[in-house]
């Protein structure tokens, strides 16, 4: 699902308002009918309903809006925010149309609007819209702590008042909102950052703009959902063979993280790899062979530790010389030996290599080692882990941070988190919509892992193995919590879902 900047947004608007001669009241009126039904279907049998509007045409959707409430029978309050002076020609006609229909805009005074959303079923916010870009203040300020106070749920016109539309971003304060209506496409701020825990269940709603305009929006921003899924696993052939779906290789484990090894190679297999051989040091070899059905497991030398050695190296280029995909790191400890041994199989690896937890901190100061790869690299970093990678921490606009890093070192970056970003070299970025807290836990990042290099495995490009690997890994996450609860559910029931995830493709 493409995903719409403010500026583009602007762009599209005066495409159809200028060059198309659309009525910009038209685009207005079927906005505010959107957002006029998520806020009856909010208020239930409820009827009173608080409009808080800007002097913008966000502020004329929610005029309007309220307009629809009260031909709908609700009892309606309008708070008016902003300077006379900067309301435009389309809120004017909206507050006029308003009063004709007997309810007068009031100007915006804080006892008032507080008392007024105490008593309200349902809350109206079209305060700024996508074009805010500094830090509230003032009565705005003091108006998103309104609706932040009262228990009246909140839906907002097009975006939540305070989250700036191309990060998702909190300028100051934001609303949270039960619900926003946004027009034609969804925008980043919805989908990243604080802004996406603001804007609720997001609804998307077509506005009139003309379809070839919208159909010629270019982006490099994409949220990942189940239509893409659907589009990007190819059906199998019904004469392929266990060679055709994917030699993958993971290098894992060391004495006292045999876990890890195990959830990433059973995650690989039930991810659709045709051949899954886990690597892992001798240390652990019986502990890992006696929990593998369907992985092959193969006893690598080890150091007095228990770790991998780097003795191992020889052995695993020519293990991974015979694989489509390999994944580096889950549960497999640090040592000097060992960051030698990632950054030897880094620089002379001939497929595509994942590397996660250890894999990603063997190149803590040596970040340098990934432009000595010919083939491409994927890294799945928490925040901690990006923050030593990098050098500095992720900051607020995860986007920006994901996008330059994945530029700047030429690899495919998987900031995990909420929403996890999937970030390419060229720029290309993708968001993810699946997923819970349950996922918190220990493991869950072993079995991404080795879902995303089960599907590299089988040949699906980047831009859709790694992405579709994450949404896959949450919607599992999103499956178990719904039979299990976020407390109970645990990595292994994770791999076990995706039995069910996996069944239309």
């Amino acid at each position: 699902m493409r995903l719409a900047a403010a500026a583009q947004m602007q762009g599209l608007d005066d495409s159809a308002i200028i060059g198309r001669g659309i009525p910009s009241l038209r685009l207005m009126e079927t906005a505010a009918r959107g957002v006029a039904d998520a806020a009856l279907e909010l208020a239930g049998n409820g009827k009173h309903a608080v409009a808080l509007c800007g002097m913008g045409n966000n502020g004329g959707d929610g005029l309007c809006a309220a307009l629809y409430l009260l031909e709908a029978g609700m009892n309606v309050r309008v708070f008016l925010i902003g300077k006379r002076e900067k309301q435009t020609a389309d809120n004017k006609e909206m507050e006029s149309r308003l009063a004709r229909a007997g309810v007068s805009a009031e100007t915006f005074d804080a006892d008032a609007a507080q008392a007024a959303c105490e008593e309200a079923d349902v809350l109206v916010d079209a305060l700024f819209g996508v074009g805010l870009h500094r830090p509230l203040g003032g009565e705005p300020l003091e108006a998103v702590q309104i609706m932040n106070r009262v228990p009246a749920p909140v839906v907002a016109a097009d975006i939540s008042s305070g989250v700036e539309t191309d990060t998702g971003r909190i300028l100051g304060d934001a609303v949270r909102c039960a619900a926003t209506v946004t027009f034609s496409f969804a925008k980043p701020g919805h989908m990243v950052g604080d802004g996406a825990v603001c804007t609720g269940r997001l609804k998307i709603i077509d506005i009139g703009i003309p379809a070839d305009l919208l159909a010629g929006l270019e982006t490099d921003t994409w949220a990942v959902t189940a239509e893409d899924l659907a589009q990007w696993l190819p059906h199998r052939r019904r004469d392929a063979h266990k060679g055709d779906f994917g030699r993958v290789a993971i290098i894992s484990g060391s004495t006292g993280f045999t876990g890890a090894p195990v959830l990433a190679s059973r995650a690989a297999v039930r991810t659709g790899a045709g051949l899954v051989h886990l690597c892992v040091p001798e240390s652990i070899y019986p502990i890992a062979a006696v929990k593998c059905d369907e992985a092959m497991p193969q006893p690598c030398p080890a150091d007095g530790a228990g770790r991998m050695s780097l003795a191992a190296a020889e052995n695993l280029l020519q293990r991974i010389g015979g694989c489509d995909a390999a994944l580096i790191g889950p549960g497999l400890s640090r040592s000097e030996e060992l960051t030698e041994l990632v950054h030897r199989l880094i620089r002379e690896a001939k497929c595509p290599l994942v590397l996660d937890a250890d894999g990603i901190n063997a190149l803590e100061g040596h970040i340098d080692v990934l432009g000595q790869s010919a083939q491409p690299v994927v890294l799945t970093p928490h925040d901690g882990e990006f923050a030593r990678l990098a050098g500095a921490p992720v900051g607020e606009d995860r986007l920006l941070t994901a996008r330059t890093f994945a530029g700047e070192h030429n690899c495919v970056l998987v900031l995990k988190g909420h929403r996890t970003i999937t970030a390419l070299p060229d720029g290309r970025c993708f968001v993810n919509t699946s997923g819970n807290p349950g996922m918190a836990k220990g493991g869950s990042g072993d079995v991404l892992a080795g879902m995303i290099a089960a599907l590299l495995g089988q040949g699906l490009p980047v831009e859709r193995a790694v992405p579709g690997a994450v949404w896959l890994h949450g919607r599992a996450g999103d499956v178990c919590a719904g039979a299990f609860g976020e407390y109970a559910m645990t990595p292994v029931d994770m791999i076990d879902a995706l039995k069910e995830v996996m069944k239309p493709y």
